[in-house]
């Protein structure tokens, strides 16, 4: 489900912004795209669909904001609405000196303005950059007299959108709230849209807040305490859920309280402690001590903290609930085993 609501779009304007470093050139359109009411709805399904996140990004420079080519183009186009071909050339431009790493893919480059989208309760207008990178082959069936042709056809599949941001014009001060996808790779051509086109960063909102402290508490729980402490992994497994449990059941996070309802043994609040101080020097974050709790991120979060037992390659046990339910033992002949009870098999 998209979090920012999004009902239609003004207008389009479709460029093509190939690879620079492999001399493929820039195709500029000479005016807005008309498109006819299906049309539309098939582009707001293919742009729109991918953001499912509510995490957000602001833009941002390392002197002066105004001179993030990104951020000053967007807010030009909300200043002036009807620049938006001439705006959309800006970016596409810029597009195109961020596009210099060989194995970035040329494509199809969107600019679209959109009315009265809803995020964070607000009704603000927004602005849309997506680029299309892969093409798909399509069969095309046709009856032909008393029988059937086949042909091939190559396009955008609808569901694959590769590259995409929503702009909001929403805290245009801190650098708007910005929405990404972002399809990429693992290598270093991954890095170009959102760091050298868009440059932005992690906005520090609750989603922002309570997704750092959920993986301060993963890495901590699964990385850290086992060095310190003789900790099994059914306690490990234990912990993980009463942490994810924790965030399910509270509106707001309290980091005392968190210390005291789920590690609460004080020798493992101080190594707690300790470890949360050495996180925040190294991801050069401050880890907030209060923040209302995103629901968004504790969905997103609670994935990855599984609870599961990999005993050799025989077993995998899923742990949910009651640790007092299971009991970890070894056998004279050195052969280890857990036990689990149970009311009921089901």
């Amino acid at each position: 489900m998209n979090p920012y609501l999004i009902s239609d779009f003004e207008q389009v304007a479709i460029h093509f912004v190939g690879n620079k470093g492999n001399d493929e050139g820039l195709k500029l359109s000479e005016d807005c795209t008309e498109l006819n009411s299906d049309l539309k709805n098939l582009l707001l399904t293919y742009f729109l669909t991918p953001f499912k996140s509510g995490e957000l990004y602001t833009f941002y420079h390392e002197s002066d904001l105004n001179l993030n080519e990104a951020f000053v183009y967007a807010s030009r186009l909300f200043e002036q609405p009807d620049t938006l071909h001439e705006q959309s050339v800006h970016f596409a431009k810029h597009l195109y000196q961020s596009s210099m790493h060989p194995k970035i893919n040329g494509g199809e480059f969107y600019t679209v303005y959109f009315k009265d989208a809803q995020i964070e309760g607000q009704f603000v207008d927004a602005i849309g950059l997506f680029k299309s990178e892969r093409k798909d082959t399509f069969l095309k069936v046709e009856e032909a007299a008393s029988l059937y042709e086949v042909s091939s056809e190559e396009g955008i599949n609808i569901n694959k959108l590769d590259k995409g941001c929503l702009i909001f014009n929403y805290q245009k001060e801190k650098g708007y709230a910005v929405a990404l996808v972002d399809q990429a790779g693992k290598g270093e051509e991954a890095v170009y849209w959102v760091d050298h086109f868009l440059k932005v960063n992690q906005r520090h909102d609750d989603y922002h807040h309570t997704q750092h402290v959920l993986s301060l508490c993963k890495n901590f729980i699964t990385s850290d305490l086992p060095k310190a402490f003789e900790v099994t992994k059914a306690d490990q497994a234990d912990f993980l859920n009463k942490s994810i449990q924790f965030f399910k059941d509270k509106s707001s996070f309290d980091i005392d309280e968190f210390e005291q309802e789920v590690i609460a043994q004080p020798e493992l609040i101080q190594r707690f402690q300790q470890y949360k101080s050495d996180y925040q020097e190294l991801t050069e974050t401050p880890i907030e001590r209060h923040f209302d709790i995103s629901n968004a991120a504790v969905k997103k979060q609670a994935r990855v903290f599984k609870s599961v037992l990999k005993l050799d390659k025989n077993f995998h046990i899923y742990i949910h609930g009651n640790r007092e339910l299971i009991e970890q033992g070894v056998e004279k002949d050195g052969r280890r085993y857990y036990k689990i009870y149970f009311e009921q098999e089901s």
